[in-house]
C-alpha cells in the first residue's frame, strides 16, 4: 500500500463521525447514566408472582400520581391499550375513535383480532373529537346493529401533530358517555406532555376516564414500558390479559427501575421539548414550500406539509438522512418531527439548516 493511500485512510479514520439528529420519534431516547445505574442495581423478584419489589413500587407510584386504585406495568403502550379495550368491550361491538388514532392505525388491527370489535372512526379537527360528533355515531338500540361498546380518545394526538384536548371537551365526552352506560378509555401515551401544555396535573386531566394508558418510553425517557391505571378490579382483569399476551416479564424490576426515574423526573423537563418544537415550527413556517401553522403546535410533535416542494416524503426524508437528519414521512405529502430529551436547541438549529439546504437543491 502506498504511503499516500495510507495517509489518506488514516486521515479518514481520524475524522469524527457526525451524530445523526434523530427527530423521528421521542421513542429513540437513550437511558441516562442514572437509569443505567438503577437498572444494574435494581432489587428484583418474579413479577408474575407479584414478587418484584421494584415493579410493585412503580405500579403503586403510578396509581398515586393518577389518583387511581391500581396500576399495571406492561411492555408497550399497544399492549396497555389493547388490554383496556378487551376489558371494556365484548365481541361484536364497535369502538368510537378518531380516524388518525393509534389504536385504529398502528396496533395491528388488534381491536378486531383480540377483542372481536370493529372501529367506528370519526374525523376530528386537529384530532380532537367532540361529544356532538360522537353522539351522531353511537349505534341506535336496534338488534341488528353492532352496538357501541367503548369510546377511546388520544391525548396528546400523535398524528394530528401532538394536539391537546381541552379539559372541558374531554370531561363532557366522559360525562355524556357515562350517562349512556359507555366507558371511555384514554390512550395517554404522551399525557404528561398534555399536562405540561395545559398546566394541569395528569390526575386532573384524566379523572373522568375509566382507564388510562401512558408511556414511560416516549417523552419521559425510559428505555421500555408503559402503565395502565384504573380501579382495583380493572387491574386484576388486566393482569390476566397481560399474561395471555405474553407480558409476564418475570424479573422486570430491571426495567421498572428506569421507569421509576422517568416517572418521577421526566415530566419536569418536558417544557424544554415543547419550546424546541415551537422553535422548529416557527423556523419551518418561514421556508418556501413548507406549510405549517406554528400556532397549532402545542407539545413536542409537529406535522408539516411538503406538497409544494416538488418532493414526496420518501424523497424528502432520504435527502435529509444524507445530511444526518432523521425524520418520518407519515403520508406522501406530510412529514412528522418529534423533539425529545436527546435534542438540544443547537440540534434544532442544525435541523432547520439541513431542511433549508434540501429545499434549495
Amino acid at each position: 500500500m502506498s504511503t499516500q493511500l495510507q495517509s489518506a485512510q488514516s486521515e479518514k479514520a481520524e475524522q469524527p463521525v457526525q451524530r445523526a439528529i434523530d427527530l423521528r420519534s421521542d421513542t429513540v431516547t437513550k437511558p441516562s447514566a442514572e437509569m443505567r445505574r438503577a437498572m444494574a442495581e435494581a432489587e428484583v423478584g418474579d413479577d408474575v408472582y407479584g414478587e418484584d419489589p421494584t415493579v410493585n413500587r412503580l405500579e403503586q407510584r403510578a396509581a398515586e400520581i393518577f389518583g387511581r386504585e391500581a396500576a399495571i406495568f406492561v411492555p408497550s403502550g399497544t399492549m396497555g391499550n389493547q388490554i383496556a379495550i378487551k376489558i371494556h368491550t365484548r365481541p361484536g361491538q364497535e369502538i368510537i375513535c378518531e380516524e388518525r388514532s393509534h389504536i385504529f392505525n398502528y396496533e395491528m388491527a388488534m381491536l378486531a383480532h383480540f377483542s372481536g370489535c370493529m372501529p367506528r372512526p370519526i374525523f376530528g379537527e386537529h384530532g380532537i373529537l367532540t361529544w356532538q360528533a360522537i353522539e351522531k355515531r353511537i349505534a341506535p338500540k336496534i338488534y341488528y346493529r353492532a352496538q357501541t361498546g367503548l369510546i377511546s380518545l388520544e391525548n396528546t394526538h400523535n398524528m394530528a401533530g401532538g394536539t391537546v384536548y381541552p379539559q372541558e371537551v374531554a370531561d363532557e365526552i366522559c360525562g355524556r358517555a357515562h350517562a349512556l352506560g359507555l366507558p371511555v378509555h384514554l390512550d395517554g401515551a404522551r399525557v404528561f406532555n398534555a399536562a405540561v401544555a395545559r398546566g394541569n396535573r395528569v390526575r386532573e386531566l384524566t379523572a373522568k376516564f375509566d382507564s388510562v394508558m401512558f408511556c414511560l418510553s416516549k417523552g419521559l425517557g425510559a428505555p421500555v414500558g408503559s402503565l395502565l391505571v384504573g380501579s382495583q378490579k380493572f387491574i386484576e382483569q388486566a393482569r390476566v390479559y397481560r399474561k395471555a399476551l405474553g407480558g409476564g416479564m418475570r424479573q422486570a424490576g430491571i426495567l421498572a427501575a428506569a421507569g421509576l426515574i422517568a416517572l418521577e423526573k421526566g415530566p419536569a423537563r418536558l417544557h424544554v421539548d415543547h419550546a424546541n418544537a415551537i422553535f422548529l415550527a416557527e423556523g419551518l413556517s418561514r421556508l418556501d414550500g413548507i406549510k405549517l401553522d406554528p400556532a397549532l403546535v402545542q407539545s413536542n410533535i409537529l406535522v408539516f406539509d411538503i406538497s409544494e416542494t416538488g418532493m414526496n416524503s420518501a424523497d424528502f426524508t432520504r435527502r435529509l438522512a444524507e445530511k444526518n437528519l432523521l425524520c418520518s414521512g407519515i403520508s406522501p405529502e406530510a412529514v412528522r418531527i418529534v423533539t425529545h430529551l436527546d435534542i438540544a436547541r443547537a440540534d434544532c438549529e442544525q435541523a432547520l439548516a439541513a431542511i433549508s439546504e434540501v429545499l434549495k437543491q
